[in-house]
């Protein structure tokens, strides 16, 4: 192994070599050769900032990620200012494309005051701007687990709004057409609705290019059925967006056997889902790391290179067995998918969905708020109150299946609390109720209370 991976690093090609651009058609995404795409990814957020602007960095990782099989990252943070051309070269020429998310620290649309005002449109359209020309950018983020609770849905509108004007400025500029989505927290008693709402509307400018998922459900040895993924596919089986994973791997118990991506990539969910990016690269505090740089420090620790405890440059090491279980798994799984000339979208978009008290508090396909257009709590209330007397439903189109083994996990709390990816930290509320409905009792307690409302 440690020969094969010394071999990997030094057989770096120096040569950019350009890949074959990704682009989004009905629910699947293809190359610009034809083939169906599939993501085998991994999330790479080494320092707070920006992790694609260390050159000789990104040539020692994308070397060992293509050892592992990767074929994508996701970046949770860039700064747009940087230079960029080493790192995308490094990734390009190991066959790796970057997943991009496009807010900042100061930008995220929250979801207790949502806002889409013409700063976090300025700073999102930087990020655009800067990566635009880069051949291996496959899509951008307009959010990441805005929405945690039901309660929380009022804040849909202003991340489809942020998607709407991304495409738009996109297209307005002549980019090459780069999907733009979101990547949702996994929230069994909210991800139907929001799903569904995400690719609803008859007017595509102002539906997402790609939903994807932030799901830890399959843990240890598991299986499609005891997971829960039975009930993910049933409820994206007739999307009409491309749909992924953006992250997953769920570490407890450990030692992580990946055994998920058999499904995902196999017979059970290929037709419907792109793949799947595994949280995460670095070692750290939560322990879900592929590679470590080192030994860990202490947490106080000011050392060059040192945040949190552990070290985040140099030489990448696989820990073990994780990084040789997801290689393994991944050597084997190669879906076919279809040919782009021999695939013809069929699938519609799905109903808007309706007002449920507490689940899902717009009532179908809302007005989206312009630029600068203030959320208001009073208009909020009313337009919820009105929708609840015509409410039929929490149901929304393409099947709103929900299981005591479709789990919302505290695991997926992985990426909003890791000291390097700096997600923003969830609304307290939500965190405490993500981590009850964790549990048997807490998942059979939520089914009880929809049983309730229902």
């Amino acid at each position: 192994m440690l020969v094969s991976v010394a071999a990997g690093l030094l057989g770096l090609a120096t040569q950019a070599v350009a890949l074959s651009t990704i682009a989004a058609k009905g629910s699947k995404f293809f190359l610009s050769t034809g083939e169906q795409f599939y993501n085998k990814g991994v999330a790479y957020q080494l320092t707070d900032s920006d992790p694609l602007a260390d050159t000789q960095q990104c040539q020692l990782d994308a070397a060992l990620m293509k050892t592992l099989g990767a074929n994508s990252i996701r970046v949770y943070h860039v700064d747009p200012t940087a230079d960029h051309d080493g790192c995308m070269s490094a990734f390009s020429d190991a066959g790796i494309y970057a997943w991009i998310d496009l807010d900042t620290f100061s930008t995220y649309i929250l979801a207790d005051e949502p806002t889409w005002n013409q700063t976090q449109y300025s700073a999102y359209q930087k990020v655009m701007d800067a990566f635009h020309d880069y051949e291996n950018v496959a899509g951008f983020f307009v959010g990441n687990e805005v929405l945690t609770i039901g309660t929380d849905s009022v804040a849909a509108p202003y991340v489809k709004a942020a998607a709407r004007d991304m495409k738009a400025y996109r297209d307005n500029k002549g980019y090459r057409d780069i999907p733009v989505g979101y990547s949702a927290a996994d929230i069994a008693q909210l991800r139907p609705n929001l799903q569904n709402y995400m690719a609803c509307g008859d007017n595509s400018s102002e539906s997402l290019d790609f939903f994807s998922l932030n799901a830890y459900e399959w843990c240890g040895s598991s299986s499609y059925d005891v997971s829960g993924y039975v009930f993910l596919q049933q409820n994206a089986s007739d999307y009409n967006i491309p749909i992924f994973f953006s992250e997953t791997g769920c570490n407890t118990p450990a030692p992580r056997l990946f055994q998920d991506q058999a499904a995902i990539f196999g017979d059970d969910m290929s037709g419907t889902w792109s793949g799947a990016i595994i949280y995460e690269w670095i070692e750290e505090a939560n322990n879900y790391g592929l590679i470590s740089y080192g030994p860990s420090a202490a947490a106080t620790a000011t050392e060059t290179g040192v945040v949190g405890g552990y070290t985040r440059s140099g030489t990448p090491t696989p820990i073990s067995p994780d990084f040789d279980n997801l290689s393994s798994q991944w050597a084997t799984l190669s879906p076919s998918g279809v040919s782009m000339a021999a695939y013809s979208p069929s699938n519609t978009p799905p109903a808007c969905p309706s007002y449920t008290s507490g689940l899902w508090e717009l009532s179908g396909n809302v007005p989206l708020p312009t630029i600068g257009q203030k959320f208001n709590t009073q208009s909020a209330s009313a337009t919820a109150t009105s929708g609840a007397s015509t409410a039929q439903s929490t149901g929304s189109g393409s099947g709103t299946a929900t299981s005591a083994g479709s789990s919302s996990g505290s695991a997926s709390s992985a990426s909003s609390t890791a000291s390097s990816a700096a997600i923003r930290p969830r609304n307290l509320v939500g965190s405490l109720f993500t981590d009850f409905t964790s549990h048997w009792y807490g998942k059979l307690v939520a089914g009880l209370l929809i049983l309730v409302v229902l």
